[in-house]
């Protein structure tokens, strides 16, 4: 007899998730079970994009919702000016439909940072990236800067685990605009900055961060952060874990995986604990992150400039 859980057929449970990953497709359904009362309230109402795994292959992003999703799981459409389409997104409402993700080898849960219908970004985030020989240390010291500039303008932001290298900080908005959302972003970030400028940079190319910690203001508008309790496709499995501003000098990413986060939890949620109530964006971030070019646009041009800079000392 086939397994199955909640309805939904289940397929190669005790085959390794991905090579290093030190789990099985059964530890990764188990896991995504057992988190659903803390995992959906974060991914409810949005469009959500998954990344997976198949046997053989490299990992990759699923937007749009394959032609053979049973027709229960819930979704919505959005217009992709990118690719001129429609995209058909999934929407993580239910338990049923988790483990369906399960199963399909989706491991890492990247929600939308609006819910579907709505042009208002929910949260301000900022994402705290080391270089790749800094570790972790150094992501949660920027993520003190990062405390700082919002506890002085009366926004005070949760903090989690990336469940890779670096930290998120989020801060509950009400009703902003994206632009202004945006704009905030590049803001705290360049405050940041200038709290400490031999640890953290703004710098979008990375050639130019210099051993920093990056200030990652660009999560707004149309892009996604991966939810607190997803999995990362990472030796060990391990997850976007919350933590407490106290605590934060005091944890590895290591300590939160899906073998040890649901054992570390209880019956409690501490993201949703964590998180403040909304607040409207402080009107000063907003004015000084209008005068601040937007990072992809000022690095296009930058290296359109550097480029010609190349072909004129090689003519």
């Amino acid at each position: 007899m086939a397994d199955e859980r909640d309805g939904v057929p289940l397929t190669n449970l005790d085959q390794e998730l991905f090579p290093g990953a030190g789990a099985t497709k059964r530890d990764l359904i188990d896991y995504l079970d057992a988190m659903a009362g803390r995992l959906l309230p974060v991914l409810r109402d949005r469009p959500l994009s998954v990344i997976r795994v198949l046997r053989g292959q490299d990992q990759f992003m699923q937007k749009n919702l394959p032609k053979y999703t049973p027709d229960w799981v819930p979704r919505t459409k959005i217009w992709a000016d990118a690719s001129h389409r429609e995209v058909t997104y999934a929407l993580g409402n239910d338990r049923r439909t988790l483990i369906w993700f399960g199963n399909q080898r989706a491991i890492e849960y990247h929600p939308a940072l609006m819910l579907a219908g709505s042009m208002h970004p929910t949260h301000l985030i900022m994402d705290l990236d080391p270089p790749e020989d800094g570790g972790f240390r150094l992501a949660v010291q920027a993520a003190r800067l990062v405390k700082q500039v919002l506890d002085d303008v009366g926004m005070p932001g949760a903090v989690k685990t990336s469940g890779s290298k670096g930290v998120h900080v989020f801060v509950p908005l009400a009703d902003a605009a994206p632009e202004d959302v945006a704009a905030a972003q590049r803001a705290v970030a360049a405050r940041a900055e200038r709290l400490d400028p031999a640890l953290a940079t703004t710098a979008f190319i990375r050639d130019d961060r210099h051993g920093k910690v990056f200030l990652d203001a660009t999560r707004a508008g149309g892009a996604t952060v991966v939810a607190a309790y997803s999995p990362r496709i990472r030796p060990g499995v391990p997850v976007s874990f919350p933590v407490s501003w106290d605590d934060l000098d005091n944890v590895t990413t290591g300590d939160f995986t899906i073998a040890t986060a649901p054992g570390l939890l209880g019956d409690r949620d501490p993201w949703a604990e964590a998180l403040p109530e909304p607040k409207p964006l402080d009107k000063g971030l907003i004015e000084e992150g209008h005068t601040i070019p937007v990072a992809r646009v000022q690095a296009m041009h930058e290296g359109k400039r550097r480029a010609r800079a190349r072909r004129a000392t090689e003519t």
